[in-house]
């Protein structure tokens, strides 16, 4: 039965509401013991189980090890308070110059640009971000610019969040317009979760902005695993690729998802099918509530040695972290 009602709410919103929010709304759609899954009660409360149809319908049945719902499901490892795992792993308040701003790099400034996802990853590095801080309404866009203005050796914008395509495309449009007439920008970078979990995302609205901008637009994906990875996701690629768009992707080490060899391989792999260049593979930001899915920097060395060893080394995605302080991220040679 199609979602779509007499309105004009996009298909992708539509999903977005309708998506899973509770235990045993869970359980039914999977045929999994609502009672297992209720052990992650408390951490559900402090960061919210949120699944959307069109991802769940990828996850397998009566399965609870699956890689993607272990990606999505609330456990109750998340509530250890163990030593090195903080709330602010990356330092961002550091770097918080004003409201909604993250200046790290000296070419190019991070906006948290809606602080809302379509689905909450368990290890989310700003699973503990104070989006109610960093909010630029629209009202507000303009502080974006004054800013820009005083640093004329940032040429990229890179719009995060939460996720930046939960903004609606008319609001987007228009922010992007404003950046456009600045002639110091040449590059609209967009990190987003969104089109892997509701491929619809990428509907002829956003297309259409993506056209009409003068700035070159690169759009980086997180997928973590090959199975996230269906037709639709594929198609939606494609839509973005023939617009021009440049596609990556960056994901995470994920103990239990995607730590081995042939998981990397086979995301690798399928990335490509899909004209998304694997481009960075993260070891775990050390956030507070996700230690469950860390690997030490030796094994993932020695994991991605094992990768470059089998693929070609355009599909061998950097192997990298974010280190407070740092002009850069910190790259590491796979262990061969």
């Amino acid at each position: 039965m199609s979602l779509k009602p007499l309105d004009d709410t996009p298909d992708w919103l539509l999903e977005i509401k309708a998506a899973i929010k509770s235990f045993d709304a869970l359980a039914y759609a999977l045929e999994l013991d609502s009672a297992e899954l209720t052990k992650g009660q408390t951490a559900h409360q402090s960061f919210p189980l949120m699944v959307p149809k069109p991802y769940l319908e990828r996850i397998e049945k009566a399965n609870l090890r699956d890689p993607l719902l272990l990606q999505i499901l609330p456990l109750e490892q998340e509530m250890l308070k163990l030593p090195g795992y903080v709330k602010d792993p990356l330092a961002e308040k550091e770097h918080n110059p004003q409201k909604a701003l993250v200046h790290k790099y000296s070419s190019r400034i991070l906006v948290i640009t809606s602080g809302s996802c379509a689905i909450n990853c368990r290890y989310c590095f700003r699973r503990h971000f104070p989006y109610a801080d960093n909010h630029l309404s629209s009202n507000e866009w303009s502080s974006l610019l004054d800013y820009l203005k005083l640093h004329p050796e940032i040429n990229e914008v890179i719009l995060s969040g939460g996720d930046p395509l939960m903004i609606k495309d008319k609001q987007l449009a228009s922010r992007i317009k404003t950046l456009e007439s600045l002639p110091q920008i040449k590059r609209i970078r967009i990190h987003t979760r969104l089109p892997v979990v509701i491929p619809s995302r990428i509907n002829d609205e956003l297309l259409n902005w993506v056209d009409e901008t003068r700035l070159k637009v690169v759009m980086v994906w997180h997928i973590n695993h090959a199975n996230e990875i269906d037709d639709a996701v594929s198609q939606a690629a494609s839509k973005l690729v023939k617009a021009g768009v440049k596609l990556f992707n960056q994901g995470v080490i994920l103990k239990g998802i995607n730590d081995t060899c042939d998981s990397q391989v086979a995301l690798s792999e399928a990335l490509f099918d899909a004209d998304i260049l694997p481009y960075y593979m993260f070891t775990l930001d050390s956030v507070e509530g996700a230690a469950h899915f860390d690997i030490s920097l030796d094994e993932a060395q020695t994991l991605m040695g094992k990768v470059a060893a089998k693929l070609p080394g355009y599909l061998v995605p950097k192997l990298a972290k974010e280190i407070p302080g740092k002009s850069a991220k910190t790259l590491f040679a796979p262990r061969l």
